[in-house]
């Protein structure tokens, strides 16, 4: 069998994972991998992520699938720089933010492309993150489908399929707004309260005293901020809607503890 040339640009938590994942399922893969970072280029090649690297797009232009994993105004970039693809060429970008990305891609590749949202991760990122089963029975949504042509929807559900995610679908707004409820606006949570604590407390307290709950909390606010400023001014209107109705929550409890309501304070803690 011929070998499956798969370009990858941005050899960080989420591409290193895709390529040690498609590795595991199949020997027939041959990864190219292009990263500004020079130190994640040379730990990728180290780490057996790609076969070889190159710092130029051009290079991808017989690669029968691309890999965008880098962050969403990245992907917008590279999108308008991509070289001209072969038709048969498979682009799948792995942003957060959906919409925006769809709507950035020129029409004569439009068909070439599959706009994918893996929802997975860590709070770590670079080549050394990487994961082996990071997509392993996660969920990937594949938004605004009727615009890839079928051979790509093929190839992206099986691609998917075989490193053994769960496939759902549905418009690129529609998932925008779905995903400041449950990861855009979390994250800010997460970052919020950890800023909010160390405000008041000392590093020694906080090493001391915090249980899981703050860590399991904070961790997120771990990841990268040049993505997730990113992924935030991306889905900013959807984002203020989700953190408005986080903070009406909040309130609620606020008021609930203030006016000692302790039984509606109890329902409403049931409820959640």
């Amino acid at each position: 069998m011929a070998m499956i040339k798969v370009g990858i640009v941005g050899l960080g938590l989420m591409g290193g994972s895709l390529s040690l994942a498609l590795r595991k399922d199949s020997e027939d893969y041959y990864f190219i991998g292009i990263d500004h970072n020079e130190l994640h280029c040379k730990e990728a090649l180290e780490l057996g992520l790609v076969d070889e690297i190159t710092t130029s797009l051009e290079s991808l232009a017989n690669c029968d699938i691309i890999f965008l994993s880098i962050p969403v105004d990245g992907i917008i970039s590279v999108i308008k720089e991509l070289p001209p693809l072969k038709d048969t060429c498979t682009v799948i970008d792995l942003g957060s933010t959906k919409e925006k990305i769809s709507l950035s891609i020129p029409s004569d590749i439009r068909e070439n492309f599959v706009t994918a949202h893996p929802m997975t991760g860590t709070e770590k990122f670079g080549p050394t993150a990487a994961l082996e089963d990071l997509y392993a029975d996660k969920v990937v949504v594949l938004c605004d489908l009727e615009k890839s042509g079928l051979h790509q929807q093929n190839i992206a559900k099986q691609l998917f399929t075989d490193i053994g995610m769960k496939i759902t679908s549905m418009g690129a707004k529609e998932h925008d707004r779905h995903a400041a409820f449950i990861s855009h606006m979390p994250h800010a949570v997460s970052y919020a309260l950890a800023n909010s604590v160390m405000a008041q407390e000392d590093s020694k307290s906080i090493v001391a005293l915090a249980g899981g709950g703050f860590r399991d909390m904070s961790r997120i606010a771990k990841s990268s901020p040049n993505m997730w400023e990113d992924i935030l001014r991306q889905n900013k209107s959807n984002v203020l809607k989700a953190i408005h109705s986080f903070q009406s929550e909040l309130k609620k409890c606020q008021k609930m503890v203030e006016n000692e309501e302790w039984d509606t304070l109890n329902n409403w803690m049931q409820d959640a």
